[in-house]
C-alpha cells in the first residue's frame, strides 16, 4: 500500500469489519466529484467543495457504525481503516476545504442580485487556483479509492468515468 500524496506507506491486511467500512466509503467516493474529475465548464466550485465536505459526516458515520474493530491496532504497525479513513481526511482533504471554503464564500457574498451563481463564480480570478486545487485532492482520494477497491477485492471502478483530458 502506498499512498505518496499523504506519505503513508506500508502494509495493511483488512479484517472483515474494515472490508464493509471500507467498501461503505469507496461507493462514497467513487460516485463524488471527490474523484471524478470537473471540467472547465462543468458544475460549481460550491457544489463541488461542498461534497467534499459532507465526506466528513460521512466517514465518521461509518466509522460509528463499524465501531472499534476497524481501528484496532495490528501487528508489525500495519495500517488500519480508522487510521487510513481520518489520516486522508485530516490531510488530504481538511487543508483545502480550510484554505479554500472562507476564500469563495467571501467571493460569493459579493454576488449581485442580477448575477447567476454560475456566472458569478466563472468571473472569479481565484476559480482556476482552486479548480487546480480541486484536482490535485481528487487525485490523493482516488489513490485512496484504489486503496478501498483493493482492500475490498473489487475492480477499480473509477475506470467508468472517461477521462476528460483525453
Amino acid at each position: 500500500m502506498k499512498l505518496p500524496m499523504l506519505e503513508i506507506a506500508g502494509s495493511w491486511e483488512p479484517n472483515d469489519a474494515e472490508r464493509r467500512a471500507a467498501w461503505e466509503l469507496y461507493v462514497e467516493l467513487i460516485t463524488r466529484v471527490s474523484v471524478v474529475p470537473l471540467r472547465e465548464d462543468e458544475g460549481l466550485l460550491r457544489e463541488a467543495l461542498t461534497s467534499l465536505h459532507s465526506l466528513f459526516g460521512t466517514s465518521r458515520e461509518i466509522l460509528r457504525r463499524h465501531g472499534p474493530q476497524v481501528a484496532e491496532p495490528k501487528r508489525n504497525g500495519e495500517y488500519n481503516f480508522g487510521y487510513l479513513a481520518v489520516a486522508t481526511l485530516n490531510y488530504g482533504v481538511r487543508p483545502l476545504l480550510a484554505a479554500w471554503h472562507p476564500a469563495l464564500e467571501d467571493w460569493e457574498s459579493r454576488r449581485p442580485a442580477d448575477r447567476s451563481r454560475r456566472d458569478h463564480e466563472r468571473a472569479w480570478p481565484q476559480s482556476a487556483q482552486l479548480r487546480t486545487a480541486l484536482d490535485d485532492t481528487r487525485r490523493i482520494l482516488a489513490a485512496y479509492a484504489d486503496l478501498l477497491a483493493t482492500a475490498c477485492g473489487v475492480p477499480n471502478l473509477l475506470g467508468a468515468y472517461p477521462n476528460p483530458r483525453s
